[in-house]
């Protein structure tokens, strides 16, 4: 019998032109190192959660036109607005004001390929 999966959601893949520049992109933005694995059939670089569970990859290939595309909503390392700053500085595109959630608050974004991301901010428990 299969092992049922604690999320719905296993893995997310964001397709990029260019792996190199999208590489520097998401570790500026998230002040994390993302490494590029040649080690699959494709190269790849992982999105990696160290505590475990749902993480993804971006991966050579077509991104979806602008606003047409699904969109990640990727946890931020401090705050929206940092981040947001860090996101036009690597060239991508902030989309309108941070939302408020219960939980927290996000914000949407695109990269420089003009996937959409949106960048959640965690602020209660």
């Amino acid at each position: 019998m299969p092992d049922t999966p604690a999320n719905t959601v296993v893995w997310s893949e964001i397709p990029v032109r260019d792996l190199d520049r999208s590489i520097a992109f998401y570790s500026t933005v998230f002040q994390s190192q993302l490494k590029r694995d040649d080690s699959g059939p494709n190269p790849m670089a992982d999105l990696a959660n160290p505590a475990g569970g749902v993480a993804g990859h971006l991966y050579p290939g077509e991104p979806a036109a602008p606003g047409t595309g699904s969109t990640i909503h990727l946890n931020v390392p401090d705050t929206l607005e940092a981040t947001a700053e860090r996101c036009w500085k690597a060239g991508g595109t902030v989309i309108g004001e941070p939302i408020p959630l219960p939980v927290g608050r996000f914000q949407y974004a695109q990269d420089p390929d003009g996937n959409s991301i949106g960048f959640f901010e965690r602020t209660a428990a």
